[in-house]
């Protein structure tokens, strides 16, 4: 009996060895007839490949969905561009060789190809598919939806293969450099999203070749690549149609002042040691031109409670303002607002009375200017969420928008309806969804859902906000990340200001 036994055991995992061996493009008992594109695209070896039955593991056909349209005339002649998520869900595309009869597809067409007989090829930088003729496709369905695939420019630079020959969506595509009168789409130009510059590729007698460039826009378009010389291949981007471009914005609006940093959560007591750091992107003179602070404590036990009705206004203990009214802040130079102690990391610790503190107050025993209760914690340590935004004056309403804006952490009542913070134009936030072109005018709604994140309480972070601020294209053209720089009590200023800080670039 014990022999039987073991034989049955031993024929079981024969069978399961034998089953999970098996090289098949799905799970399952029947091998499909579809192969999805992540797959096929991951024959190719650097060598030509043609496809037979047995390369494909049994499949001989695509089932995917046409992105190309060459209404526009500014796509590549004779491409056919499709695209799947069969594999996995993880969209991939290929393109085509398909003559002129590229040109009988539309966008939203479902097509089934043979593929069986057909060659795998990298040509002039890009994978494709030849030898396949007309009677090899078959259209089952048109005006299929095709699901929105947004992008950064830095996600198709870093990793080209997942996204050629697919169609994405560039937002807040701004020019680098800026567009000058008379300046038109036709050739190659530069478009940074605030991530990094990809190619944005026009040909010449394109449709819209002549249009002239937004200052800011959305761009949808199929990824392509280019091989130089030395066989080096880079990504880069063409729209299909005049509709694939967007306006968002066509004026640029220039941030005087910048949030770089700030210190939450010293070592020992937080009690008027807290401190921001901020850069001036001109020189300001604040008796002139005067500015206002205001930082947002959101913590449950923060009065009043609820979604803000007066947003950046609120006062108790949910705002507190300051206003800078006197000193003088350099371009590109950093400054500071924060409690009266003016030391980088709590008590005993080294003095930043050199630095330029444009304001030093002691918040424990001052109500803020205007509104806001004192308080020994200006800036929530852990939990709930916290913000810092700078004002253009020193008024501050409910309806008053920022210069510039940040948030960390995105916890507690921070907005219903009509009732919230408001925010501005940056790298983080939009005032207007720039895919569904809806008002947002507060954090937390819509896609308004950036913050930064706490560290570990009572160690003494630093957090340093590295970015790279464009004042010549007036915007983010790197967009700010968190740094956390560890301070000890002898810390000194070139710890918080250093090479990873903040940049003004003009170009």
């Amino acid at each position: 009996m014990k022999k039987i036994l073991f034989n049955i055991i031993k024929v079981m995992v024969v069978l399961v060895a034998m089953t999970s061996c098996q090289d098949t493009n799905y799970p399952g008992a029947t091998i499909s007839s579809y192969i999805g594109i992540f797959d096929l695209r991951a024959l190719f070896k650097g060598e030509v490949v043609t496809l037979d039955a047995e390369k494909l593991g049994g499949s001989s056909k695509l089932a995917a969905l046409v992105v190309s349209d060459h209404k526009g005339g500014n796509l590549p002649d004779g491409l056919l561009v499709v695209q799947d998520t069969r594999r996995l869900g993880k969209l991939r595309g290929i393109s085509i060789d398909l003559g002129d009869a590229a040109m009988n597809y539309q966008p939203g067409d479902s097509v089934i190809i043979d593929i069986i007989g057909s060659q795998l090829l990298r040509e002039d930088g890009l994978l494709k598919l030849k030898n396949i003729r007309e009677n090899q496709i078959l259209k089952v369905a048109s005006g299929r939806p095709i699901k929105n695939n947004v992008v950064t420019s830095k996600a198709i630079l870093e990793n080209p293969e997942a996204y050629e020959s697919t169609l994405v969506i560039i937002l807040k595509g701004g020019f680098n450099p800026i567009p000058k009168a008379g300046d038109v789409l036709s050739g190659t130009k530069v478009l940074n999203d605030g991530f990094a510059n990809i190619k944005l590729v026009t040909n010449e007698k394109a449709e819209f070749s002549q249009q002239s460039p937004y200052i800011l826009g959305n761009y949808y378009g199929i990824v392509f690549s280019q091989e130089d010389g030395a066989g080096l291949r880079t990504p880069y981007l063409r729209c299909r149609a005049k509709e694939d471009i967007l306006m968002l914005s066509s004026e640029i609006e220039l941030a005087s002042i910048v949030i770089t940093g700030f210190a939450s959560d010293v070592k020992g007591s937080d009690t008027n040691y807290e401190y921001m750091q901020f850069m001036a992107t001109e020189d300001i003179d604040f008796s002139k031109t005067p500015y206002a602070v205001v930082v947002s404590n959101n913590a449950n036990a923060s009065t009043p409670t609820g979604a803000p009705a007066n947003g950046w206004a609120t006062g108790g203990m949910r705002t507190y303002k300051f206003n800078l009214t006197t000193g003088i802040a350099r371009k590109g130079k950093f400054f500071y607002v924060g409690g009266k102690y003016q030391m980088i990391n709590g008590s005993a610790s080294t003095s930043l009375e050199t630095s330029n503190w444009v304001l030093n107050y002691d918040y424990n025993e001052n109500n803020g200017f205007d509104f806001g209760n004192k308080t020994s914690g200006l800036l929530a340590n852990s939990g709930n969420a916290f913000g810092i935004a700078v004002f253009k004056g020193t008024t501050v309403t409910k309806d008053s928008k920022p210069v510039d804006v940040l948030y960390n952490s995105g916890g507690g009542a921070l907005w219903e309806g009509n009732k919230g913070y408001r925010i501005t134009n940056n790298d983080f936030y939009d005032v207007i969804n720039p895919l569904t072109m809806e008002s947002q005018p507060f954090f937390k709604q819509g896609t308004n859902q950036l913050f930064l994140k706490y560290n570990t309480a009572d160690v003494g972070y630093f957090v340093s906000l590295g970015g790279e601020y464009n004042l010549t294209l007036g915007r983010w053209t790197v967009a700010r990340n968190q740094n956390n720089v560890e301070m000890s009590k002898t810390s000194t200023i070139t710890e918080i200001e250093h090479e990873k800080a903040t940049k003004l670039v003009e170009q």
